[in-house]
């Protein structure tokens, strides 16, 4: 294993280099007196391997704001209580005296039967180029500090000691000191509008169908025995991560030499202190009073954004449509009593549910599912269940929470959170109004979980303080009632929006400005890309997201910065030349950028003569780190977005870099060097536009090595994105200049939030200390993103801070406070509801195999960073065979022959084989170093949804479509053919095939394909007149042709950007891509599935 920290050597400066999750400090100091909890060390998938480092594990973390747990509460005389399911039993305030956690529920291990013996034919005669024999140990190697630029309370470094600290923070009745202080609410407003856009399909459509009214809450017919929602008993899916090691990412405040942050937008969105005395921590129970459904303050019907997706699976379509027939909401009376025996001590071994159905990986051999997969559904009472947010938005990788650390290590699966936080949706609630209720201790904003313990106080749900209910919340415009606090929305909807009050705003909201910094230079100029850009912007430049204030601006470069003048009153744009590119400065800085509006005839003039004002320009050079500084001092008094378009390695001025690719290394290298920076300075760089609100978005269009694992750093630290385009040219590559096309419009006309801050809270006990994604982390738990994009995904670690024996649920907000494109202020929030189960088998049960999957190729991506990439892979194996020899050891009852996995882990072993087979993490096949950092880029930070398909493709059979099964979107039928499974034996030469691989879509011909889809598909009378670069099917008016173009397209709109399309013949270029999607099957350099099955089994049965 590389002796490299994991805080990895950043390019030739040595300076310290962090690309991956940020741990969170507060996790690796002691903090204070507390309950004295034991600390479990975490879980570390490789520690069974063999020694490990001194450094921290891999789920490590420390406290993390805990509060005092509390419980029921009985109502005054005379005045109702208000009912809802209880979150747990009556428990006293003294601390607990042990730390020893419960002993969760396990099934006795019976005699273990010896495998059978490896056939003779087995991989193990052909050593692969992996040695999983004797897999390095994957622990934290020691830390390196980073070397501290900014204020030292931000600062933050691995703790060297190989033990996690031991202290928790002890409860406290002030504020917790991650947070801020909190002014008063204000005086209440007499009114409160509520905006509810359209209507849409169910948040969850994993629920029984019932028609819901949006904004009012489903009667519940009062449940005998309130039991939890069992386990879906479809396809649940499950999987454990690897040991990876935290890293930072986003990186922990180390702004080199940036600027500092005037604005303290950790003291906007933690609020302020109300004045008056703080309520008291509320009596000692936890009782759950009752929910709020409720219709809103007056709607105002707005149309859902572009590309808005319905809240369902991407690859599902809606079971059914909210009605609005109003319904009365019935209050349900159900006490500690009557949950206790369903929620908190009931084990799913009472009756298996298909989620622990176990199955033999080495005899079943059609695992995959015949349609899309289901997350798993949280084993919640029905109420809960249905408003609870939905898997798309919020999604945790066991969607049971183990009750303690030491139950988690014995699961060896991973704990984490994945978001989608500012996903289009179809329906959003909108609440305006001049008092935001949230919990005075924690912050948290109130939310379908909390309890009420009568119409004036509610109890929170993530620090369990009581506090009072604002007067104004009292209030319901709607009925023109009064006293009926859960009539609101707030209490009824998981995913809601706050337009914000002046209280979370440090300045005036600033103007949507958009500045585009181009590469002009003669490779520039070939690749033609310049007039796509320019066309695009012509037919786009008024769907821009803005208002009257929006600002616009242009820089090019070469070898020396170009500005543009495009002030009112000249009679064409001026441009201005800077060539002193090592002191860069703006020539006038009141005209480059321009209001939109005023000066929309100026911008089309520059934007129609651009492309040919260099056409035959001869100059070959690129100053791209002196544009950068040209567009950082451009925008840094407002903030904004850069988007660089660059299409070569920079080699002029600061920034420059040098080619570190070496061909010959591509397919041998069993360890890939050069995927850290080569310089520190667009990192840097990133750092002073995250202060100043500025985040820049790189498109690389290139034929050459660019070193995009430098030039990424500009958009990873700013809350940027990533575009790659190989081997662009408009000529040559016509399927590139299409998809180049249809991306640019969508990221020109999409959503966008600026100076944005995101903070995920999460249950006393529970603590978050990695993150996932582009962004940069400003104090602890704080997400720094200058702009958000609804097409951006996150990830967090968790772990478990103190035992959680007295709750049966946990929940979980992440907030996100941005300014819109129109100058508001405001605040998106998720909320997140989970049981806790003390049993491993419920662990396993509630296991969500594609977020776990998900999670650990972000983690995977660190580790290839920090260590190396056998370390990464080797991390990944030895996930799947610590998790599959926990079941095998802890839950499994009779112990059989084979390899043996509980049904929602059955898919586990398979995803991780993709992944060693995908282009970020792949050996021995010859794959461009830019390639494999920017699939590196997409694992991190795209949504999961689409994450899946990158790393294992759905392929379908499609000549033989029919309408059977079919669905029906306005007035279309899309046919739903079976998914295959990704081996050549399912491909027939008489067939054709079409694989959905996410950014790219095969449509492969068998050799023998049917002369009815040649001619009613494709339009050509025979296999040998299939065009060979053949990217679009033509429009014939035929049934075969309609369906076949209905399925493409239906795949399509699922994601946010453009899929090409490539017809594959057996002599086509391509096919060997195609094939190396075929992740069942054997390769020169990697095993085949049931091979890799066999090792497994090896290694599980030791």
């Amino acid at each position: 294993m590389s002796s490299t920290g994991f805080n990895s050597q950043n390019g030739a400066g040595g300076q310290p280099y962090a690309n991956g999750p940020s741990q969170n400090p507060v996790a690796l100091h002691p903090s204070g007196p507390g309950y004295n909890m034991a600390h479990q060390p975490p879980y570390n998938p490789t520690q069974v391997k063999g020694p490990m480092p001194p450094g921290p594990g891999l789920y490590n973390s420390g406290p993390y704001q805990p509060v005092p747990l509390v419980g029921s509460y009985q109502a005054p005389p005379g005045q109702p209580m208000l009912h809802r399911p209880s979150m747990g039993p009556p428990q006293p305030m003294t601390p607990p005296q042990s730390a020893s956690p419960g002993p969760g529920l396990r099934m006795p291990p019976a005699q273990a039967t010896p495998p059978p013996p490896v056939s003779a034919n087995s991989y193990y005669q052909h050593p692969p180029s992996w040695q999983y024999g004797a897999p390095p140990p994957i622990g934290a190697p020691p830390s390196m500090a980073v070397p501290q630029h900014g204020p030292v309370a931000n600062h933050v470094t691995s703790s060297p000691s190989p033990a996690p600290p031991q202290s928790s923070v002890g409860y406290n009745a002030a504020p917790p000191a991650i947070h801020n202080t909190m002014q008063p609410l204000g005086p209440p407003a007499t009114l409160q509008g509520y905006t509810q856009p359209g209507s849409a399909p169910p948040m969850n459509s994993m629920v029984a169908p019932q028609s819901y009214q949006p904004g009012m809450r489903v009667p519940i017919a009062p449940p005998p025995t309130m039991r939890p929602t069992p386990p879906p008993t479809g396809t649940p899916n499950a999987t454990p991560p690897p040991p990876l090691v935290p890293k930072t990412d986003g990186h922990i405040q180390t702004p080199g030499n940036g600027a500092p942050f005037p604005n303290s937008f950790d003291h906007l969105e933690t609020g302020h202190t109300m004045t008056g005395p703080a309520p008291p921590p509320g009596p000692p129970a936890r009782h759950m009073g009752q929910s709020y459904p409720a219709l809103p303050p007056g709607y105002q019907n707005t149309s859902a954004p572009p590309n808005a997706s319905p809240m369902h699976h991407p690859m599902q379509t809606p079971s059914q449509p909210y009605s609005h027939a109003p319904q009365q909401y019935q209050q349900t009376s159900a006490g500690p009593a009557q949950l206790s025996p369903s929620l908190a001590g009931l084990s799913l071994q009472s009756q298996t549910p298909e989620a622990l159905r176990v199955v033999n990986l080495l005899q079943e051999r059609n695992l995959l599912p015949p349609g899309p997969i289901s997350p798993p559904t949280p084993c919640l009472p029905q109420d809960l269940q249905k408003i609870n947010c939905h898997p798309e938005v919020f999604r945790s990788t066991l969607t049971s929470i183990p009750q303690t650390q030491s139950l988690l290590n014995k699961a060896k699966l991973p704990l984490g959170l994945l978001l989608h936080p500012f996903k289009d949706l179809t329906q959003l609630p909108v609440v305006t109004s001049s008092t935001i209720v949230r919990c005075r201790s924690c912050r948290t904003y109130i939310n379908p979980f909390v309890s009420f313990l009568d119409q004036r106080r509610w109890k929170c749900n993530l620090c369990y303080r009581v506090n009072d209910v604002p007067e104004e919340f009292m209030y319901n415009p709607v009925s023109r009632s009064y006293g009926e606090p859960h009539k609101r929305p707030e209490v009824q909807n998981a995913t809601i929006e706050f337009i914000a009050p002046s209280e979370y705003m440090l300045r005036p909201p600033q103007p949507a400005v958009y500045l585009f910094v181009l590469d002009v230079s003669h490779n520039a100029v070939e690749t033609g890309y310049l007039d796509v850009v320019c066309q695009s912007l012509l037919e786009n430049i008024n769907s821009l997201p803005g208002d009257s204030r929006t600002k616009i601006g242009f820089i090019t470069f070469d070898s020396t910065i170009h500005f543009y003048n495009l002030q009112e009153g000249l009679s064409q744009p001026q441009m201005l030349i800077v060539s002193d590119i090592e002191d860069i400065f703006l020539p006038t800085p009141d005209s480059l950028l321009v209001n939109l509006d005023e000066c929309t005839e100026m911008v089309q003039d520059l934007l129609k003569s651009l492309p040919h004002m260099f056409g035959k320009t001869m100059e070959t050079q690129s100053a791209l780190g002196p544009a950068l500084q040209a567009a950082f001092k451009l925008l840094s008094p407002t903030g904004g977005r850069v988007s660089v378009f660059q299409t070569q390695l920079p080699n002029l001025g600061v920034g420059s870099l040098k080619s570190r690719e070496d061909p010959n290394q591509r397919a041998s290298a069993k360890d890939i060097q050069h995927l850290s920076p080569a310089t520190d300075f667009y990192k840097k760089l990133a750092l002073d536009c995250s202060g100043q609100q500025v985040a820049v978005d790189l498109f690389l269009l290139s034929s050459q090595y660019c070193d995009l694992a430098s030039l990424g750093c500009i958009s990873r630290y700013s809350a940027g994105s990533v575009y790659y385009y190989p081997s662009y040219h408009q000529q040559h590559n016509p399927a590139q200049v299409e998809c180049f096309q249809k991306d640019l419009k969508r990221y020109l006309t999409r959503k966008i939030g600026f100076e944005a801050v995101m903070r995920i809270r999460c249950t006393k006990g529970l603590s978050i200390h990695t993150f996932h994604g582009n962004f940069f982390v400003r104090s602890t738990d704080l997400l720094s993103l200058p702009n958000v994009n609804p097409d951006a995904g996150f990830a967090v670690q968790m772990s478990i801070e103190e035992n959680l024996v007295d709750m049966q649920v946990v929940s979980f907000q992440a907030a996100l406070l941005y300014t819109s494109s129109k100058g508001e202020r405001r605040i998106r929030v998720h909320t997140l509801c989970l049981p806790v189960v003390n049993s491993l088998s419920d662990i396993f049960a509630g296991a969500d195999v594609q977020a776990i999957t998900g999670l650990l190729a972000s983690m995977a991506v660190d580790r290839s960073v920090t260590a190396s990439l056998s370390d990464a892979r080797d991390a990944m194996t030895n996930a799947s065979i610590d998790s599959l020899t926990s079941y095998r050891t802890s839950v499994l009852t009779i112990q059989q022959p084979g390899l043996l996995a509980p049904a929602c882990l059955r898919l586990f072993p398979l995803y991780i084989l993709a992944l060693l087979k995908q282009k970020a993490f792949r050996t021995g096949t010859s794959t461009k170093l830019d390639d494999r950092v920017f699939a590196m880029c997409q694992l991190k930070y795209q949504p999961l949804a689409y994450v899946m398909l990158m790393i294992h493709p759905a392929l379908y059979r499609v000549d033989d479509l029919t309408d059977e099964g079919a669905l029906n979107i306005s007035e279309r039928t899309i046919p739903q053919p079976r998914v295959q499974q990704l081996s050549v034996e399912k491909l027939s030469r008489e067939g054709a095939f079409l694989m959905d691989a996410g950014s790219v879509i095969y449509l492969w011909i068998g050799r023998n394909c049917n002369p009815n889809f040649l001619t009613q598909v494709l339009g050509v009378p025979s296999y040998a007149a299939v065009p060979q670069n053949m990217t679009m099917l033509p429009e014939l008016d035929t049934a075969e042709s309609q369906r076949t173009r209905a399925f493409i397209g239906w795949l399509r709109e699922q994601r946010p950007f453009f899929p090409i399309l490539h017809v594959v013949r057996d002599e086509s270029p391509l096919k060997a891509s195609f094939m190396q999607n075929m992740i069942e099957d054997r390769t020169e350099s990697a095993l085949s599935y049931y091979e890799f099955l066999l090792h497994i089994q090896q290694q599980v049965s030791k």
